[in-house]
């Protein structure tokens, strides 16, 4: 499953430079999936999307930071465990429950970030 900022998020930013594949944006910044990862021109997406990788999403917070879902591995084939929950101090980097996924489904989607 992906990780999710809650609202109890205090905008520290310590979690920004923690995640292996930039999937963590400022509240009010728009987000791409060219953004620390290997992706360049047009893509498909795991979800056979076809878009450009310079793309421009909306921010998925306008306030706190966020985390882009389909850019999150929960660190796998990085770190043991989440980074971003690793170094929060307000404990609100917590598992998304409306995103599971399996270890393989995030280690491919690792595998597609990180030629």
């Amino acid at each position: 499953m992906a990780i999710i900022i809650t609202d109890e998020c205090i905008n520290c930013g310590a979690c920004e430079p923690e995640c292996p594949n930039n999937a963590i944006y400022e509240g009010g910044a728009e987000w791409r999936y060219s953004d620390g990862t290997s992706l360049k021109g047009m893509i498909t997406t795991l979800n056979g999307d076809d878009i450009d990788a310079q793309h421009a999403f909306e921010p998925v917070d306008m306030d706190v930071y966020y985390i882009a879902t389909d850019k999150c591995t929960e660190c796998v084939g990085f770190h043991d465990e989440p980074q971003c929950a690793a170094v929060c101090p307000v404990d609100c980097c917590v598992d998304d429950p409306d995103h599971r996924e399996t270890e393989d489904e995030l280690l491919a989607k690792k595998d597609f970030m990180h030629l």
